[in-house]
C-alpha cells in the first residue's frame, strides 16, 4: 500500500482512530439508552434531542471505521474491543435521572473531543489531510453538542 503515508504512521493513526471509534460507539450506546429511558418534566425535549444525537453518532462510527479501513487497518467492531479502547464509562444498571443523563453525555462528548485532539500530532506529521478533516468535523459536532447539553444544566 502506497498512499503517501508510511506504515508506522498509518498504524499509529489507525490506533488513534480506533480509540475515537470506541468512544463514539460507547457514546452512541449511552445516548440511545438514555433516549429510551429518560423520564421527568423534560421527557419530550430530551427524548427527541437524544434521538437526533444517537442518529448522528451512528453515522459517525461508520465514517471513522471507513477511514481506518482506508488506512489499511481493520476497524474494531466488538463490545470487547470497545471496552478496551474507550475512555467513556458505560451507563450500566438503572438509568440515572434526566439531569445526570445530561451530565454524563456532556462528559462523553468532551471525552471524544480530547481523544480526537490527541490524534492530531501524528495526523499532521504524516500529512494525513483526510483524517485531519474527519477529526475537525467530529470536533465541531462534539463541541457544539456538549455546549447545548451544558446549557440545559444552567439554572
Amino acid at each position: 500500500m502506497d498512499i503517501g503515508i508510511n506504515e508506522q504512521d498509518r498504524q499509529e493513526i489507525a490506533h488513534g482512530l480506533s480509540r475515537l471509534l470506541a468512544d463514539t460507539y460507547t457514546l452512541y450506546l449511552k445516548t440511545h439508552n438514555f433516549h429510551w429511558n429518560v423520564t421527568g418534566p423534560m421527557f419530550n425535549t430530551l427524548h427527541l434531542m437524544f434521538e437526533t444525537q444517537y442518529n448522528e453518532l451512528a453515522l459517525a462510527v461508520d465514517a471513522v471505521a471507513e477511514r481506518i479501513r482506508a488506512l489499511g487497518h481493520h476497524a474494531p467492531g466488538s463490545y470487547a474491543d470497545y471496552a478496551k479502547l474507550t475512555a467513556i464509562q458505560e451507563a450500566a444498571g438503572a438509568p440515572p435521572k434526566a439531569e445526570e443523563m445530561i451530565r454524563q453525555l456532556v462528559d462523553g462528548h468532551e471525552t471524544v473531543c480530547r481523544t480526537a485532539r490527541s490524534i492530531f500530532t501524528v495526523v499532521e506529521r504524516a500529512s494525513d489531510e483526510p483524517s485531519a478533516d474527519l477529526l475537525t468535523q467530529r470536533l465541531q459536532v462534539h463541541e457544539k453538542t456538549a455546549w447545548m447539553l451544558r446549557s440545559l444544566l444552567e439554572k
